[in-house]
């Protein structure tokens, strides 16, 4: 992983914004800056929740465009964008649903991430989420690292490494609440909603554009 500098919260949510729509909702990507901003703004599958403007998307996109992270797409009515790390980062299906849901959500176990990988990437065991992991973890330029395991937790928790190197005796003793059953079971449903949402958004804004209003 080459970085001129590390990212920012605000990058690292713009980014993970892009790689989950192109996997998630590919129809609707490239993004325009509008659905990037409601992608990064949204309630669920977002840890921490943020409530960013406009220009703090823009900015975020031109500090990225400055490092070749992501591309502005021309288009006869508006500008999209789209990400540049596939090739970059060496990442094949597996570990791009990976780092999408570890640049969104933080820190997370194995079991988590296998759990909210669904629209993303099908994981067929457990065992295929570490090998995955591992990958990511492995050569000159790790893209995530294993943390600590917590007290009371059966499994370590994963991080990415593109915001810096962490400081890992501080992330040990710092507690993840652990997802329960019931909210596991609904964040599948509560994201369906919003794709659909944002589907129905995106055809309204292109029918308005072809009307002229």
């Amino acid at each position: 992983m080459k970085l001129e500098e590390p990212l920012d919260p605000i990058e690292q949510r713009v980014l993970g914004s892009l790689l989950e729509k192109q996997q998630a909702t590919p129809d609707y990507y490239p993004m325009t800056v509008n659905g990037i901003l409601a992608a990064c703004n949204q309630k669920s599958n977002r840890d921490p929740v943020m409530e960013l403007t406009e220009d703090d998307v823009v900015d975020a996109l031109d500090r990225l465009q400055h490092q070749v992270l992501v591309w502005k797409v021309i288009g006869s009515r508006s500008v999209h964008w789209k990400h540049n790390v596939d090739s970059p980062w060496d990442l094949d299906a597996p570990g791009k649903a990976l780092i999408t849901l570890l640049l969104l959500r933080g820190p997370q176990t194995p079991g988590e991430l296998r759990g909210r990988s669904e629209r993303l990437f099908a994981f067929g065991t457990p065992a295929d989420v570490e090998e995955a992991l591992r990958k990511l973890a492995s050569g000159d330029e790790p893209l995530v690292v294993e943390l600590p395991r917590q007290p009371g937790r059966k499994e370590p928790r994963w991080m990415h490494l593109i915001g810096g190197t962490p400081d890992l005796g501080e992330l040990a003793e710092t507690a993840a609440p652990a997802i329960t059953t019931r909210s596991a079971g609904l964040e599948p449903r509560v994201a369906q909603l919003e794709e659909t949402v944002e589907k129905l958004s995106a055809e309204i804004r292109d029918l308005k554009t072809q009307l002229g209003i």
